[in-house]
């Protein structure tokens, strides 16, 4: 199974986590980190961002690249949806929107374990 390292205030965290689960379930399920997923994982948000440090998808879907695009960031870097994300291999990623101190009431509703909505995929 892939390594998932998640860098956090407080250290690092390494969770074992089975291939092609969606990232952002991965971080709340195996690592039990409390990541902002408001939209509820359908790339519209971006609450759910996470930067990579290693292991960077190399696909992208067209939802993602299209939200990421409006909100003024650019798919190409480091800064990715965990929503719309697979894990595929070994990655290592900085939680960058948690529930805490955000002031929102939840992290929001759990995600489907499918990508939504149906992923186009496209190179970033």
């Amino acid at each position: 199974m892939p390594k998932l390292t998640i860098d956090l205030d407080e250290g690092a965290n390494v969770v074992e986590v089975p291939m092609g689960k969606r990232l952002v379930n991965a971080l709340v399920d195996e690592a039990k980190v409390d990541q902002l997923h408001a939209c509820g994982g359908n790339a519209k948000c971006t609450t759910c961002r996470v930067q990579f440090i290693q292991g960077k998808p190399t696909m992208i879907t067209q939802a993602e690249k299209e939200v990421l695009t409006a909100r003024g960031l650019n798919p190409q870097g480091d800064v990715r949806l965990s929503c719309q994300t697979l894990i595929e291999h070994d990655m290592e990623v900085k939680i960058i929107s948690r529930f805490a101190g955000s002031g929102r009431v939840d992290a929001g509703k759990r995600c489907a374990d499918d990508i939504n909505p149906p992923p186009a995929w496209t190179t970033p």
